[in-house]
């Protein structure tokens, strides 16, 4: 008996590159990002600030301003060539097969309108029902992600909600068509502590009751390990460790991923302290010709001027670094 043939993949990025072109200097914020999400699959891209999580969710979606960012590569979403998408495709593209969290819902959502009308007018516009229908599919859709007394909440302003209120509206708003992916730029870090693992467990519950793929950027590896199935450590705009999350964590090869694990609070690290990443993060306008990481990296030797090439260590486990081959 044959095998059934494996899903497409949800998402393929080949050596996407992102780069913001300035008066006085040209910012390399992605460095030739290459991956493949499968449909009901959870990556989480993990690094420091600056290292190009968000610029690269962005590329995704080309939500990148046109005047000032150069975007190369090859993108494709549901086998759909986003590179070559006209404007109005795209608008349809967002929003019914990709939804997206944003960092911040005060500014994704308009103050001036309420939230129900905001969710309304989207399912009306990319599913052609009517405001009614519409309407009440909103309303389930507060219900579904957990707002107390969702009637009253629909015809509530951004700014008459609370910061996990607002997040758990601006989930609604991202699922409201349905959409087989879901970009989700650090949606958790304005939160406290108690609501940003409520949010995570609801994410992880509604992803695998819809079967989404999803892309979920963060700085935080605690919230890494709650919520992703592979992991994706980005630094300098670049993929210097990929893998399974069990992988990346009980076996990480790359340095900079050690100097991450280290450096994070755990219930094991009780009376120690921490080991601070020394340095600071490249000058992403003038990268190393190498291995970006080296001038923080202890192991350091001067092979590390070359780029590394990726090493698979595994068919799902790739480590871009010397010491690893």
């Amino acid at each position: 008996m044959t095998p059934p043939a494996a899903a497409d993949p949800v998402v393929r990025a080949e050596d996407v590159a992102v780069s913001f072109v300035g008066r006085d200097a040209t910012v390399n914020a992605v460095n030739g990002v290459s991956f493949t999400l499968d449909p009901g699959e959870v990556l989480c891209i993990l690094g420091e600030s600056g290292s190009g999580k968000s610029v690269t969710l962005r590329a995704l979606m080309r939500l990148l301003p046109s005047r000032r960012a150069r975007l190369s590569g090859r993108i494709e979403i549901a086998g759909l060539d986003v590179m070559a998408m006209s404007d109005r495709a795209l608008a349809d593209l967002r929003g019914t097969e990709v939804g997206m969290i944003f960092q911040e819902p005060m500014v994704a959502f308009d103050p001036v309108y309420t939230v129900g009308r905001q969710i309304t007018e989207t399912i009306v516009r990319h599913e052609g029902v009517s405001r009614e229908q519409a309407r009440r599919r909103a309303l389930d859709l507060l219900d579904r992600v957990r707002i107390p007394s969702p009637e009253r909440r629909l015809r509530a302003y951004p700014h008459e909600l609370s910061g996990g209120m607002r997040q758990r509206a601006m989930i609604a708003l991202a699922l409201s068509c349905q959409p087989s992916l879901l970009l989700a730029d650090e949606p958790t870090t304005a939160l406290d502590a108690t609501v940003q693992i409520q949010i995570l467990l609801l994410l992880r519950e509604l992803q695998r009751e819809l079967g989404m793929a999803v892309i979920f950027v963060t700085h935080d590896v605690g919230v890494a390990v709650e919520i992703a199935d592979r992991i994706a450590v980005m630094y300098g705009g670049r993929f210097v460790e990929t893998g399974p999350v069990r992988e990346i964590m009980g076996n990480p090869r790359h340095p900079y991923t050690q100097g991450l694990l280290a450096s994070t609070v755990h219930s094991a690290s009780r009376g120690q302290a921490l080991e601070a990443i020394p340095g600071s993060p490249p000058d992403m306008t003038r990268l190393p010709p190498g291995c970006a990481f080296a001038p923080r990296c202890r192991f350091a030797e001067p092979r590390c001027e070359t780029p590394p090439p990726p090493v698979q260590l595994s068919p799902q486990h790739m480590v871009r670094c010397i010491r690893a081959g």
